[in-house]
């Protein structure tokens, strides 16, 4: 911690606010929050990065569960199944996270970013329309939302982590047909399995900077709580702008970072 400025804390302060209220409204907190720590963090392994992206997440997604909770339609019992396996997931995949280099892990979130800006981009109705209308899902969408949403996206989430949010999303709304407020309502208390399961590992093997977490924690609880009563006040259509703006800077700085920097 020493070689962090106050200007750097404070900086990563502020993008720990902002993931809070991305990941709350549309998901994908962290393709702003990793990349900050990444670039913040220059001279420390990027687990340290990865870590300290799951002491902060966790907060911020848990106060965002709690109020979809208390006033989204929510299908707990399906929620808390896909959560729990998640959990397991992500525990599996901060195993292997270690083995990541950081040469390797920014032009990899760069991809990312750019698959997630892609998919924005191609579906405008996304986040805006309700897509859940139709005949309930079959066992087999239910058990591919299972593997897909609670075994694979977990597995990623604790490996890397970025855009987990949107992915859930994604998943539930396209394999299980529900609609945009339910699938992220859903997705946020998967996505606290995932964070929580990662952040055991992570822990276990002393790769958060605690100095730093807990004044990131709370600028990330404090965005959560605001996107998530934004979300269900006013939908996602004004965060969907705010989330393509973000994408495209990141990618933007991590490549100059990555080849030019």
């Amino acid at each position: 911690m020493s070689d962090i400025t106050l200007t750097t804390a404070v900086l990563l302060c502020l993008a720990a606010a902002l993931a809070g209220w991305i990941d709350a409204v549309v998901g994908g907190g962290g393709l702003l929050l990793l990349p900050a720590l990444l670039l913040g963090l220059p001279d420390s392994p990027p687990t340290y990065a990865l870590g300290t992206n799951k002491a902060v997440a966790v907060t911020g997604t848990s106060i965002a569960a709690v109020t979809y909770a208390r006033k989204a339609p929510l299908d707990r019992a399906l929620a808390l199944r896909l959560g729990g396996l998640a959990l397991l997931s992500a525990a599996g995949g901060a195993l292997f996270a270690s083995a990541v280099e950081k040469e390797a892990l920014q032009p990899l979130i760069m991809v990312v970013l750019l698959g997630v800006a892609a998919f924005v981009v191609l579906r405008p109705r996304f986040g805006l329309a309700d897509e859940g209308a139709g005949p309930p899902p079959s066992v087999a969408r239910r058990v591919g939302a299972l593997l897909l949403v609670g075994v694979g996206i977990g597995f990623y989430d604790g490996l890397i982590g970025p855009g987990t949010g949107t992915f859930l999303v994604i998943g539930l709304v396209g394999l299980l047909r529900m609609s945009m407020l339910r699938a992220t309502a859903t997705a946020k208390i998967v996505n606290v399995g995932t964070n929580l399961g990662a952040l055991a590992v992570f822990a276990g093997h002393g790769t958060v900077l605690w100095q730093l977490a807990p004044a990131m924690a709370l600028f990330n609880m404090a965005g959560g709580w605001t996107g998530a009563r934004m979300a269900l006040r006013r939908g996602s259509g004004f965060v969907r702008i705010v989330l393509l703006v973000v994408v495209v800077a990141l990618v933007g700085r991590l490549a100059y970072d990555q080849w030019w920097g």
